[in-house]
């Protein structure tokens, strides 16, 4: 993964660079000198929508004006601006300006947002696998800081093999991921992300089993056919009918169940399996487990070799 200056909102909080540069005047005259990046908590927007940011009591201000940059040049919204208090939000220091007793500084976020844009997301290219954060959760997907507030979707079919109802059955605001960049539009500055390339291919996931256990998964999928359990995010196994075990008649999407894996069929990319038990209680969110540690990646293959359906993702298209 692709370590960087240019990191996801909160990361830098608490650091001891940042801790000393916000903690003092002298700190603050030092990272306007340096040009540093920083962070610190909105705690409030004002009337005209101006972002105050605690400082250890010294009073720092973003204006309006440099609360959001836009890469592709579209209007910003105010509810980007208003949705940042309580939460941290990263900063260059402009100006330090004498007021009474104490002093005043002039912040811009949307400077650091710029350099960020300009000198580290501007040059990925896809299948760079980068941090992110998850900030936000709709139907459609997840919306993702790739750094420094600036935000990339992650759409939904993009998150995991296993198919889900809700980003929210994966993922969780706040949460840490790892992503791969999909595309890199110049032109509009948009920048599209994915996660399951990074969740192990169907071999890698199915190593975790073995004909013989009863394990736990999650139920993501009723067809006439069978029912699709989730035994891990990217991988999936199909149990009998709905209608051939009386005892799972009221089984629903997303319940929690035990199951005896009878067979694992690599060729096939099938894991059969047979229902035991079932948990109607929503189950907690399963961790996510990286099978990489690389940079980058051209190519991802999901299927195992000689199996006779092929997924993949060839980034270099």
């Amino acid at each position: 993964m692709k370590n960087n200056y240019f990191s996801p909102e909160g990361s830098r909080l608490y650091t001891k660079d940042n801790l000393s540069y916000i903690s003092n005047l002298s700190g603050l005259e030092r990272a306007m000198n340096d040009g540093a990046v920083l962070e610190a908590m909105a705690m409030l927007c004002d009337g005209d929508l101006n972002l105050h940011v605690d400082l250890f009591g010294i009073k720092g201000i973003i204006p309006k004006e440099e609360c959001v940059f836009s890469p592709c040049k579209e209007p910003v919204k105010d509810i980007a601006i208003i949705t940042r208090v309580g939460k941290p939000v990263c900063f260059k220091v402009k100006a330090i300006e004498p007021q009474g007793d104490t002093f005043r500084a002039i912040l811009s976020r949307r400077e650091a947002q710029a350099e960020c844009y300009n000198y580290y997301l501007s040059s990925l290219i896809p299948g760079d696998i980068i941090p992110a954060t998850v900030t936000h959760l709709d139907n459609f997907g997840a919306f993702v800081d790739i750094g420094c507030g600036l935000v990339s979707l992650l759409s939904i079919d993009c998150i995991s093999l296993s198919r889900i109802s809700h980003p929210s059955d994966r993922l969780s605001v706040g949460q840490k991921l790892n992503v791969a960049v999909r595309s890199n539009n110049a032109e509009t500055g948009r920048i599209y992300v994915t996660l399951k390339e990074l969740l192990g291919t169907w071999e890698e996931n199915a190593a975790s089993f073995c004909a013989g256990q009863t394990v736990f998964g999650i139920v993501r999928s009723i067809e006439s056919y069978g029912i699709f359990v989730e035994l891990a995010p990217n991988l999936t196994g199909l149990a009998e009918p709905k209608d051939a075990n009386p005892l799972f008649r009221d089984i629903e999407i997303g319940d929690g169940v035990s199951v005896y894996i009878k067979s694992i069929l690599p060729d096939r990319m099938k894991i059969k399996l047979v229902l035991i038990d079932v948990n109607p209680s929503p189950p907690c969110l399963v961790a996510l487990k990286y099978y990489t540690d690389a940079e980058h990646m051209d190519i991802w293959r999901y299927s195992p070799e000689g199996c006779t359906k092929t997924i993949e993702t060839d980034f270099t298209n």
